[in-house]
């Protein structure tokens, strides 16, 4: 049986989008069950209008990058809102990064993330 990790927006639009660490994001999830918050579509999509208003020429290709995502075996969880709230409160992280922290520390995860603060604060 594989690993579980946590995935979050960073590292998954890196994979999605061909951005530079997309390699070492797909090393790194490479044979793991994938979990993330149940918000990480709504990121993933923020990130895509956020590219597709900087390339308009792309607006198809990354349409179809989005929807890849979609293909992905990644179960969402439900999180502890509140327990995220002072998560957040403690590290001085958003909200939202806060979820994925608290999801990888409630299933003894891995985070995999580009995100740096993030990452400092998961150690």
């Amino acid at each position: 049986m594989s690993d579980i990790k946590v995935v979050d927006a960073s590292a998954l639009a890196a994979l999605l989008f061909g951005e530079p660490r997309a390699a070492a994001v797909a090393a790194s999830l490479e044979d793991a069950r994938l979990a993330a918050p149940a918000l990480l579509p709504f990121e993933l999509a923020n990130v895509c209008l956020t590219k597709m208003r900087r390339h308009r020429a792309q607006r198809k290709a990354l349409r179809a990058a989005f929807r890849l995502a979609e293909r992905l075996a990644i179960e969402t969880v439900v999180v502890d809102h509140e327990a995220a709230l002072d998560l957040a409160e403690a590290t001085g992280l958003t909200a939202y990064d806060a979820s994925y922290l608290w999801l990888a520390r409630a299933l003894g995860a891995e985070l995999v993330t580009l995100d740096r603060k993030l990452a400092k604060v998961a150690i």
